[in-house]
């Protein structure tokens, strides 16, 4: 059995991660540190907590004694990094918060495991040759804002703009600099705005059929018209599987959907697809109202997911149209539950 450190997913994308992971893999133990702050809900995780494959350890990855106790006690092989505050709001409200747990949780979670599987810089202790794999999931934000053309590729500059992505940067250049500096087996994978289910509330696509089903108005930010290429949660999991075992050591791959849309396309997507399975007797779209936009607020992300389907032949099963009906199909299940 190999034993896998996750960390955060009792939140949106790990809680999708987790069940698809168990099931794929019956030669993984996964061992899962989250500190269930607001983002996360160990109910997201509720059809694994029988398995005895799976470990729940409450936690926060910047308390180091925690994470060299789990090294040791569990014999850990990998690590999968998906813990992080996630939301640029927030961000913007309180930084601190953020600098914190992206930036000092991953220089812990790695020099913890830099200091386990290696003897010194550039050699593996025997136990830990076969794997000693440190995966960091990060997003597109880093790069920055595009115009109406171009792609986010592998190559692209850093050049974030909020304490968020600031702080995902920065997360970003400390795993690489411990591949470079130790030699470290590591991976990064920088994916674009996921959607699915068990996503937080407060996020765009649960806030528009949340608030859509209760009839009030549905915020969105300036004109409505800033762009994000979408990627279904399930196609990105299965994204990180590929580049955690086949990855090239050392590398960073670009995961995205190639589902752009502004933020009315989607509400009104959205909107129309309820129209169609809780119809009232006016249109959702009426409910659409234009907000005061957010500070720094990137116009348009896009990623060019080229290298990953090209060297790992990973393809997104869904497109926005299939994914956002079985999305809104779950919140309709979770709301009438």
């Amino acid at each position: 059995m190999t034993n896998i450190l996750l960390t955060g997913t009792a939140g949106f994308i790990g809680s999708n991660f987790v069940p698809y992971f168990l099931e794929k893999y019956p030669n993984y133990n996964l061992i899962n540190l989250d500190l269930l702050t607001y983002a996360g809900d160990i109910k997201n995780l509720s059809e694994c907590e029988l398995n005895p494959r799976y470990k729940f350890i409450k936690g926060d990855i910047c308390n180091r004694d925690l994470v060299e106790y789990i090294f040791q006690e569990y014999n850990i092989q990998g690590v999968i990094h998906f813990a992080a505050e996630s939301h640029v709001d927030n961000s913007i409200k309180n930084p601190g918060v953020f600098i914190e747990t992206n930036v000092k949780g991953t220089f812990t979670l790695i020099d913890v495991a830099q200091k386990y599987w290696m003897n010194r810089p550039f050699e593996y202790k025997d136990e830990h040759k076969e794997y000693g794999r440190f995966h960091h999931i990060s997003t597109d934000e880093v790069y920055g804002t595009l115009g109406e053309t171009g792609l986010f590729t592998e190559e692209t500059p850093y050049a974030p703009n909020s304490p968020y992505s600031a702080s995902k940067a920065s997360s970003d250049m400390i795993v690489r600099s411990y591949h470079e500096t130790y030699g470290l087996n590591t991976v990064i994978t920088n994916c674009s705005n996921n959607y699915g289910p068990k996503q937080h509330d407060e996020k765009l696509i649960p806030t528009i059929i949340r608030k859509a089903l209760a009839g009030e108005s549905i915020p969105i930010y300036g004109d409505g018209k800033n762009i994000r290429d979408w990627l279904y949660v399930l196609d990105h999991c299965k994204g990180i599987d590929l580049v955690f075992h086949k990855g090239e050591v050392g590398n960073t791959y670009n995961i995205g959907g190639r589902n752009e849309r502004t933020n009315l396309q989607v509400a009104d997507t959205i909107c129309r697809v309820l129209d169609e399975k809780v119809p009232k007797s006016k249109s959702y779209k009426r409910l659409i109202t234009f907000v005061e936009d957010r500070a720094g607020h990137d116009r348009r992300y896009a990623i060019d997911a080229t290298k990953i389907e090209t060297t790992l032949g990973w393809r997104a099963d869904e497109d926005f149209d299939t994914g956002i009906i079985k999305t809104i199909e779950w919140y309709l299940k979770k709301y009438n539950d």
